[in-house]
């Protein structure tokens, strides 16, 4: 038992700093209020409502958000890809070499398509 003395001495110690943090964050924090800090906030652009949908977004939009999303898979497969390599050998580099050069053409796609470019 004296091996998680440890461990939840560091938990209570997290949770206390989260119960502070939050609890001073009123009292010692800054309290102007203006027009722009309670206006939404969307990349940049002014958001205008435009009809009942509010508003619609470019498709380079999404196009953006699913290359994030490949990529961040990709890099998920690459670590036990990589603790792994010296039990795989010769089978798991062209296994990998296959699945990056995939993925390569995909974003080859995107680009090539204009889905990287901002208007």
């Amino acid at each position: 038992m004296e091996l998680y003395v440890p461990i939840v001495v560091l938990f209570a110690i997290a949770a206390a700093f989260a119960v502070f943090s939050v609890a001073a964050a009123p009292l010692i924090g800054p309290r102007r209020k203006n027009k722009a800090k309670a206006a939404a906030y969307e990349c940049g652009i002014e958001p205008t409502p435009k009809g009942s949908g509010g508003g619609k977004f470019p498709i380079k939009f999404y196009l953006t958000a699913m290359i994030f999303i490949v990529f961040d898979i990709e890099i998920i497969f690459l670590y036990p890809w990589a603790v792994a390599f010296d039990s795989l050998k010769m089978f798991g580099f062209v296994e990998m070499v296959l699945f990056i050069v995939t993925v390569f053409v995909a974003y080859a796609y995107v680009w090539r398509r204009g889905g990287l470019d901002w208007d």
